[in-house]
C-alpha cells in the first residue's frame, strides 16, 4: 500500500514541503559603521579620496586638539575659525578635534593659569565662587583687571604647551594616516580621477 501510494506524492507540490527563499531565517548582520568611524574616520577618508594630503590632515588634527584646549572659556570656536581660514584647513576635521577634547579644555583651564601665575611667580588667585562674588561685589574694576591677567598667564602656558603638543601630535597622526592610506589606496585613486574626469572641460 504504501508503494502504491508512492506515485501520488509527485502531484504534490513542492513548495509545501520545500521552504521557500522568504522563510528561510538569516543572520542578522551588523553592517552600520560605528560612531569612531562615521565621525572621524570616515571624514579624514574623504578628504584623502579628494586629494588632501596626509601631512594637511595631520596639522588639522593637531591644531583642533590643542586649540581646543585654549584656555579662556568659550573662545575656541571663535579661535579655530579664525586658524582655519587664515590657513585653509578643513573646518569639520578641525571642529569635530576640537569638540572631541572640550572636557579637557574645561579640566586644563585652571591647571594653565596656574601654571602661568607659577612661571611669572604671581600668587594664586582664589576661584572659589564665594570668594569670586565677595571680590566683584567690593571691587569690579580691580576684579576684571586681576582676572584678565590671570587669563593672559594662562595663555602664556598654553602657547609653551602648544609648542610641545602640536609637533607630537602631528608626526603621531601623520604616521597612523600613512598606514591607513595603502588599506584604502586603491579606492582613494579612484576618486581622485573620477574627480578628475569631473573637472576637465567637455570638448
Amino acid at each position: 500500500m504504501f508503494i502504491s501510494l508512492h506515485p501520488w506524492l509527485n502531484f504534490f507540490p513542492t513548495s509545501l514541503y520545500k521552504p521557500s527563499a522568504s522563510t528561510v531565517k538569516k543572520e542578522p548582520t551588523n553592517s552600520q559603521p560605528s560612531r569612531l568611524h562615521r565621525w572621524i574616520i570616515t571624514p579624514i577618508l574623504n578628504q584623502l579620496k579628494q586629494g588632501t594630503s596626509p601631512a594637511k590632515i595631520s596639522l588639522t588634527i593637531s591644531l583642533g586638539i590643542t586649540l581646543g584646549i585654549f584656555p579662556i572659556m568659550g573662545s575656541t570656536t571663535i579661535v579655530c575659525l579664525l586658524v582655519g581660514h587664515l590657513l585653509k584647513l578643513n573646518q569639520p576635521i578641525l571642529h569635530i578635534f576640537k569638540t572631541l577634547v572640550y572636557p579637557l579644555h574645561l579640566a586644563l583651564i585652571l591647571v594653565f593659569i596656574r601654571i602661568g601665575q607659577h612661571l611669572n611667580n604671581v600668587p594664586p588667585i582664589p576661584f572659589s565662587i564665594p570668594q569670586l562674588l565677595t571680590r566683584f561685589k567690593t571691587d569690579p574694576l580691580q576684579f576684571a583687571k586681576d582676572f584678565g591677567i590671570a587669563a593672559l598667564h594662562g595663555i602664556e602656558a598654553w602657547a609653551i604647551a602648544s609648542l610641545v603638543l602640536i609637533p607630537a601630535i602631528y608626526f603621531i597622526t601623520l604616521s597612523l594616516l600613512k598606514k591607513l592610506l595603502p588599506a584604502n589606496k586603491s579606492e582613494i585613486r579612484n576618486q581622485q580621477s573620477t574627480i578628475a574626469n569631473q573637472n576637465q572641460p567637455d570638448n
